[in-house]
C-alpha cells in the first residue's frame, strides 16, 4: 500500500502505511522487514525533498544490512544514500557512496549485471550534474551495453539508458546525436509498456525539451501536450509529474510570447507542488521563479519581485546559498532589478549595489 501511494504521488499516505510496516516489523522482530521499511521510508522522503530525513532512514537500513551481512541490501542502501547526497549537491559524498555500492555489486555479480548497470548509471548521472561529461559518457555507454546484453535490446531499462545518454548529449548541445537516441527510447517504451504508460510521457517530455532548446516549438508543443495528457490520465491531475509537464508547456508558451496561455499553467503547477510537496520545497521555488520570469517579461515588476524573493528564500534554506539553483534565481532577480529606473534603484539600494545591478544591463 505504501508503494502504491508513493507511485501516485500521495506521499503522506505512503508514509503512514510505511510507518505501520515499520512498527509491525519492530514488534515481531523481523530484521529484514525492518531494513526494508527503513529503505522505503527513505525513498518516500527523497520524493518529498526532505533529504536529511531520507538519509537518516537509509543509514538505518545500511546499519542493519552491515550487521546481518546482507551485501545486496548494503549496496542498495549505499546507492540510495548517494542519490540523497547528490540531490543536496554534496557531490564528493555521493561519489564515494556510489563507488562503494558499485564495488560491492561487482564483487557479488561480476562486471555484467543489471545492478552493476544501475550503479554505473547513478555514477554517470552524478558526473553529468557536475559537468564532467567526458567521465559520464563511458559509464552511460557501459550501462547501456550491459542492459542490452543481459536484458535484450528492447527492454524498458535499455530505453532508460538510451534516454540518459541522449540527455547527456543534449546537455552538451549535441542535438544531432541526442535526437535518434530519444526517438529509439520512445519507440521501445511505447512497444513494451504501451502508449499510455507514464514512462512514455517521460520520453515524450525529454524529446520535446530537445526540440524546445533548438527553438523547434511546433515540434515540441504536441509532444508536451501528449505527455501532459498521459500523466494526468495515469497518475491523476494533482501528481507532481503533472506539475512538471505543466511547467514545461508553460515555458514553451512563454518563449513564444504567449503569456496568456502560459500564466494559468504556471499557476496550476505551483498549486500542485505546494499541495503535494509543501510550500517550502525546491520545486515550489522553481515554479515561483518561472512565474516571476513570466511577469518580468511583461514588465510586471511588482508582481514578479515577491515571487523572486520567496524563491530565493526557499532555495537558500533548502539548497544553500551556493547551490546553482539559488544562484540562478538570484541572478534572475538582479536582472529584473536592473530593468528598474535609476532613480528607483538609488532610493532602494546603496551606491555600490546600484552599480552592480546596473552592470547587468550590459552583461
Amino acid at each position: 500500500m505504501g508503494a502504491a501511494y508513493q507511485s501516485l504521488g500521495q506521499y503522506q499516505e505512503a508514509i503512514a502505511h510505511l510507518q505501520e510496516q515499520l512498527a509491525i516489523a519492530q514488534e515481531i522482530g523481523d530484521i529484514l522487514a525492518l531494513a526494508n521499511a527503513f529503505g522505503n521510508l527513505g525513498i518516500t522522503y527523497q520524493f518529498l525533498g526532505q533529504y536529511q530525513q531520507a538519509i537518516e532512514y537509509f543509514q538505518k537500513q545500511l546499519e542493519i544490512a552491515q550487521q546481518i551481512g546482507d551485501k545486496t541490501s548494503e549496496a542498495n542502501a549505499l546507492s540510495n544514500l548517494g542519490i540523497s547526497y547528490q540531490y543536496q549537491d554534496n557531490f564528493a559524498q555521493a561519489e564515494s557512496l556510489f563507488l562503494q555500492g558499485l564495488k560491492i555489486h561487482e564483487e557479488l555479480f561480476g562486471g555484467n549485471n543489471p545492478s552493476v548497470a544501475s550503479n554505473l548509471n547513478n555514477l554517470a548521472s552524478l558526473y553529468q550534474d557536475q559537468g564532467r561529461y567526458t567521465e559520464a559518457e563511458p559509464l552511460f555507454l557501459r550501462s547501456l551495453a550491459i542492459r542490452e546484453k543481459l536484458l535484450g535490446k528492447e527492454h524498458p531499462y535499455v530505453a532508460t539508458s538510451l534516454n540518459n545518454l541522449a540527455s547527456l548529449y543534449c546537455a552538451q548541445g549535441k542535438y544531432a546525436e541526442a535526437e535518434p537516441l530519444f526517438l529509439h527510447s520512445l519507440e521501445i517504451t511505447e512497444k513494451q509498456l504501451g502508449s499510455d504508460h507514464p514512462d512514455v510521457a517521460t520520453s515524450l517530455n525529454n524529446l520535446a525539451l530537445l526540440y524546445d532548446s533548438q527553438g523547434k516549438y511546433a515540434e515540441a508543443e504536441p509532444l508536451f501536450l501528449r505527455a501532459l495528457a498521459i500523466t494526468e490520465k495515469q497518475l491523476g491531475e494533482e501528481h507532481p509529474d503533472v506539475a512538471t509537464s505543466l511547467n514545461n508547456l508553460a515555458d514553451l508558451y512563454r518563449a513564444q510570447g504567449k503569456y496568456a496561455e502560459a500564466e494559468p499553467l504556471y499557476l496550476r503547477a505551483l498549486a500542485i507542488r505546494e499541495k503535494q510537496l509543501g510550500a517550502e520545497h525546491p520545486h515550489v521555488a522553481n515554479s515561483l521563479n518561472s512565474l516571476a520570469i513570466l511577469y518580468q517579461s511583461q514588465g510586471k515588476y511588482t508582481e514578479a519581485e515577491p515571487l523572486y524573493q520567496k524563491a530565493i528564500a526557499i532555495c537558500s534554506e533548502k539548497l544553500g546559498e551556493n547551490h546553482p539553483d539559488t544562484q540562478t534565481v538570484k541572478n534572475n532577480y538582479n536582472l529584473m532589478l536592473s530593468q528598474l529606473p535609476d532613480e528607483e534603484l538609488s532610493q532602494r539600494f546603496p551606491p555600490e549595489m546600484v552599480e552592480d545591478i546596473q552592470s547587468l544591463r550590459h552583461s
